[in-house]
């Protein structure tokens, strides 16, 4: 649909206020006040104030194109269009203009290796802050690419990209809880970040003694680690606390587990909450659903999904969460979860013979599926494409190797994939309707399974030594202990 179309397809909510005429520029939108004090600072301040204008059948605004205020509408409604360079001009300009949040915001979902010089520099210009600011440090996770390109803009403009720091590729291990009498081997159980100057892997933090990463949810919000759950060794004895390391003050806080005790679930995290969907508690299979309020630090339950699931493939794409549930003999069904509504619902089905979707990731509005190949090999890799904006499902071409499990890692940053597994670390190069292998680097040494993630360190973090970390590890125990008496 052509986004000049938008208008003609938005349904407004019912009017609380009387109706509103707004004139930009030679059209005319007839509109509500309530849908612009809902989505507009600007409206908001115009009617609080008691100006003249407030009181006007017509609000004209001048230097003002048509098109963007299309879009404000078009996004306010609930669409999400995909635009072109011209349109994110108009948006940028009309929403630093309106201060509306919510077309920033759809703005950034758009953040694409395209658009992203576009809108750092149109961003700087108007004064939209936080997308100029997730425009500059996307381009510094894609420097590499984006170095010639970037040399076109102003100086200042480089140089605050440069000021930033790359968000690096991370790895912990499967691990239990650790006891005192412990304590000396607990040094193994470290998150490590990939150095990919030195091509080598080193120590970020440790694990607090009482956290457990075996069977557990782990997430990344707001460039902090959420460990959630997990399980006390073979018996499979749920952990009920959880924990959040901040990387740059570089120490861990305690936070309250879910409700309901759970392992070998999924944890996912967007806009300030973290949602643990289905797992296992007392060996059943759950298809409940917690959410945590991180400002408030309370879980409360959301609606649950259509099945119980353990270990369900999930991703977040243009700030959306979806999951990809099996239901046998052949059939993947894509739900997402619509928070203002709490239900979850039926996006699309993929038929394929072999067997469930076991990972799934997001690059742009594209969801990855990858499942095992012909007949359960889980060495050759097959993988499905779902456009969220068109709809359409495309087989990508040909096997993908998955030695030891290491596509069940994937993680995009930029339009890059980086898998592992103990002998390697591979990055794809996101082209087309291939990831082509472009990078090889060097395995993480971990037995078992693996998580990974992306996170921004700081430039002036210190090494971490065996001695420092022993004795981190120590004032954790101590601290924790003493939590749990």
């Amino acid at each position: 649909m052509e986004l000049t179309e938008l208008l003609d397809t938005i349904t407004l909510p019912p009017a609380r206020t009387n109706n509103q005429s707004v004139r930009v520029g030679d059209s005319v939108f007839e509109t509500n006040k309530s849908l612009l004090l809902r989505e507009c600072e600007y409206f908001r301040a115009l009617y609080r104030s008691g100006m003249v204008e407030c009181h006007q059948e017509e609000i004209h605004l001048r230097n003002l194109k048509a098109q963007g205020f299309i879009i404000m509408l078009a996004v306010a409604s609930g669409e999400r269009p995909i635009l072109n360079g011209e349109e994110i001009l108009e948006a940028i300009e009309c929403a630093a203009f309106f201060q509306a949040e919510p077309l920033a915001r759809h703005l950034q979902d758009l953040l694409n290796s395209d658009n992203c010089l576009l809108m750092y520099q149109a961003c700087a210009i108007y004064g939209l802050l936080e997308l100029r600011e997730s425009s500059a440090q996307f381009i510094r996770n894609m420097y590499r690419d984006l170095q010639e390109s970037l040399n076109k803009l102003p100086q200042e403009l480089i140089e605050h990209v440069e000021s930033l720091v790359p968000s690096a590729f991370v790895a912990v291990g499967s691990h239990s809880t650790c006891s005192v009498d412990e304590l000396p081997l607990a040094a193994t159980r470290t998150v490590c970040y990939l150095d990919e100057d030195d091509e080598e892997w080193k120590v970020l933090t440790a694990l607090p003694v009482e956290a457990s990463t075996s069977l557990a949810g782990l997430t990344v919000l707001d460039n902090q680690l959420y460990v959630v759950g997990g399980v006390h060794g073979v018996d499979k004895i749920p952990v009920d606390a959880s924990f959040c390391y901040d990387v740059v003050t570089n120490t861990w806080s305690l936070l309250p587990g879910p409700r309901q005790p759970r392992y070998n679930f999924t944890l996912i995290g967007i806009e300030g909450c973290l949602y643990a969907i289905g797992g296992e508690s007392g060996r059943t299979t759950m298809s409940s659903v917690e959410i945590y309020n991180v400002p408030t630090k309370e879980w409360s339950f959301a609606a649950p999904l259509p099945r119980p699931v353990a270990g369900v493939a999930c991703t977040k794409a243009m700030s959306r969460i979806f999951v990809c549930l099996w239901k046998p003999m052949e059939i993947n069904e894509i739900y997402e979860y619509i928070p203002n509504q709490d239900v979850w619902v039926l996006v699309s089905t993929l038929l394929k013979h072999q067997s469930y979707g076991h990972c799934m990731v997001a690059h742009r509005d594209n969801l990855y599926v990858i499942r095992n190949g012909p007949q359960d090999d889980f060495l050759r890799c097959l993988m499905d494409c779902y456009n969220i904006t068109t709809g359409q499902w495309t087989s990508m071409p040909g096997h993908y190797g998955n030695s030891k499990g290491a596509l069940f890692t994937a993680v995009v940053r930029g339009d890059s994939v980086f898998t592992l597994n103990r002998t390697m670390t591979l990055e794809y190069a996101i082209a087309g309707n291939m990831w082509k292998p472009c990078k090889q680097m060097k395995g993480f040494p971990r037995n078992g399974s693996v998580w990974t993630f992306l996170l921004r360190i700081p430039k002036e973090r210190k090494e971490v030594t065996v001695g420092h970390l022993i004795s981190q590890v120590c004032i954790i125990a101590v601290s924790h202990f003493g939590m749990f008496r």
